[in-house]
């Protein structure tokens, strides 16, 4: 919000573009019960979606994105094994610093996420699969909204762009609220983006 407001009050000079991006998710939902941790394995999901820049200078930008993303985990308690999926709407905004050449770029990112789920499953073991209920109480599964900051770099080469990012949940999701009781994302995401040559030069006060 500094940033946005900085921009806002001076002179903007920016160059825009927008891509897709898609990539996958290696994601795991922490989960505290009564006190209790329990160790969740890793996720496999996917995301995907429309990337933006803008890029004021040759070294720095402003990236958001408007993506879905699949979560999740899979846990053990006691015998039985369970797996839940929540699927997000998700609006990361990374600010981004660049440097090398016109043909190798690395940029390192990092900036909040806003999200909120839509659906998705859970399924114990021998059992079916059931959709996610969201909303406060213990009749629930998770809450919807979730919001958390994203660390990573990424690579450009020509026309494509590699990511590597860690995002961190910092809303407990747990439908009940206590001391002894949390849940929280954590996903490790791998995206590809086709760059784009056309840029659209913007200027603003």
């Amino acid at each position: 919000m500094t940033i946005l407001f900085t921009f806002a009050l001076t002179e903007i000079h920016a160059q825009f573009r927008s891509d897709y991006v898609f990539g996958v998710n290696l994601s795991t939902l922490t989960i505290k019960n009564n006190g209790v941790s329990y160790s969740p394995k890793k996720s496999i999901g996917f995301h995907f979606g429309v990337f933006y820049e803008f890029q004021f200078n040759k070294n720095f930008s402003l990236q958001p994105s408007f993506i879905f993303s699949a979560k999740g985990t899979d846990y053990k308690i006691d015998t039985l094994e369970f797996s839940i999926a929540p699927a997000y709407i998700e609006v990361p905004i990374n600010a981004s610093f660049s440097f090398g050449s016109r043909v190798v770029k690395v940029s390192l990112f990092s900036g909040p996420y806003f999200a909120y789920a839509f659906g998705g499953y859970k399924m114990e073991s021998g059992s079916v699969f059931k959709s996610i209920s969201y909303g406060s109480g213990k009749n629930h599964d998770l809450r919807p909204f979730d919001i958390g900051f994203n660390l990573g770099a990424s690579v450009k080469i020509n026309s494509i762009q590699i990511s590597i990012q860690y995002g961190i949940g910092l809303t407990d999701i747990s439908p009940v609220r206590t001391s002894a009781t949390e849940m929280r994302n954590k996903v490790i995401g791998i995206s590809i983006i086709r760059t784009s040559k056309n840029l659209i030069t913007t200027h603003g006060k």
